[in-house]
């Protein structure tokens, strides 16, 4: 990924924060020289060697058979982006777009059995945990469990290079800055809005 000086992200608990909240993940494989891609939503676990995304795939969908043949795939995880009309600039200039993107480069692997079973049971609490009827491993029938098992397979990206880009207008100056933020409040659309208090807390 190209990242500007102006607009890079080298802060690991921050990129991890990031990953954490923008966790549905498109991942790129290739197969026979053609790329392919899944979207998935993805954990991030620490371990003893290392940080690894964990996630789960359809047994049909054929980019877990790729995992094994390359030695290296991409993750991306994309966070809110909103165009930025350059009529919001003090002086002429041409229109651009903000964003956040981080891109993951990382050897991946697969598993089943108990190391699914867990995966699964952390990736139910963290999106079922807090609802007044949380849909929970335990709470699951066994049978509709073990037919479900046997449809999925789990992958494992251990993380490697990390790219990450916040482009939030940091190369405006500060009157231009205010301005977008306020333009962008205006705008009609949910990703405007969140790139907007983005820009405000940075």
């Amino acid at each position: 990924m190209y990242i500007p000086k102006y607009f890079k992200v080298t802060d690991i608990q921050e990129i991890k924060q990031f990953i954490q909240q923008n966790a549905f993940a498109t991942v790129v494989s290739t197969h026979k020289n053609r790329p392919i891609a899944v979207h998935i939503p993805l954990q991030l676990i620490s371990k003893d060697d290392g940080d690894y995304l964990t996630g789960h795939v359809a047994y049909g969908n054929p980019i877990w058979r790729t995992l094994q043949n390359n030695d290296e795939i991409l993750v991306m995880f994309q966070g809110p982006h909103a165009y930025i009309s350059s009529s919001w600039y003090e002086k002429e200039n041409v229109p651009t777009w903000n964003y956040q993107a981080v891109h993951i480069y990382g050897h991946a692997t697969t598993f089943d059995g108990e190391a699914l079973q867990q995966d699964l049971t952390s990736l139910l609490e963290k999106y079922e945990g807090h609802r007044e009827r949380p849909v929970l491993w335990d709470t699951l029938s066994p049978e509709l469990l073990e037919q479900e098992l046997k449809g999925i397979v789990g992958i494992q990206i251990k993380i490697g290079e990390i790219q990450a880009a916040y482009k939030l207008s940091q190369n405006r100056h500060a009157h231009d800055y205010e301005e977008i933020i306020k333009r962008l409040q205006e705008e009609p659309d949910t990703n405007s809005h969140a790139i907007a208090e983005v820009m405000k807390n940075k």
